[in-house]
């Protein structure tokens, strides 16, 4: 028996076995280790991914915590910008005494990031509740203060003297300017 087969059958044939021989051999040595490893990266995708999310749902509640913060609290933060000028602190506040006296500054003590300017005030008012109604509007005024205890109070006929000190905070922007280089260095 002749089998009859021509030569260009041969051809086809041996090049559809290279071809399957090439195409397992591409297969076992290139496609199959590549998804392995497609696999255990696209799993740490996976996973960076989820964290990634964690994350900037984390960094959203913050920010909308810090909005609201600067939002409730706007007052405050601009209060420690300003800085303390006694000229003005008594015409605001005269209203409450009969006279207010500011002296001089007595030291200027560094706590931190703020300066702290501590203010000796000698008044004459009517009655303790203008005090009160004084205390209260230092609460609300343009700058971070507070009244240092003892409070001297001392009666003389009609009108009360009192005595107090007090400490006005502003934010201490050599500080500030410092903290600002070292991030901006890291």
């Amino acid at each position: 028996m002749k089998i009859n087969t021509s030569r260009p059958n041969i051809y086809l044939m041996v090049l559809s076995v290279f071809l399957l021989v090439f195409v397992l051999l591409f297969s076992f040595l290139v496609l199959i280790p590549e998804g392995k490893k497609y696999r255990a990266e696209r799993k740490d995708v996976r996973l960076e991914n989820a964290e990634l999310r964690r994350y900037q749902n984390f960094n959203d509640e913050v920010l909308e915590l810090l909005k609201k913060l600067q939002g409730d609290n706007r007052n405050i933060i601009t209060a420690f910008d300003n800085s303390f000028d006694p000229q003005r602190f008594e015409k605001q506040h005269i209203s409450y005494f009969k006279s207010l006296n500011i002296s001089k500054k007595i030291n200027t003590v560094e706590e931190d990031k703020f300066v702290v300017y501590e203010v000796n005030t000698t008044s004459k008012i009517n009655s303790p509740k203008s005090f009160y109604e004084f205390l209260d509007a230092i609460n609300k005024s343009d700058w971070i203060i507070g009244v240092n205890f003892p409070i001297h109070f001392k009666r003389d006929s009609s009108l009360i003297y009192s005595s107090f000190t007090m400490k006005v905070y502003n934010v201490n922007r050599d500080s500030n300017k410092d903290a600002n280089n070292s991030n901006s260095v890291k």
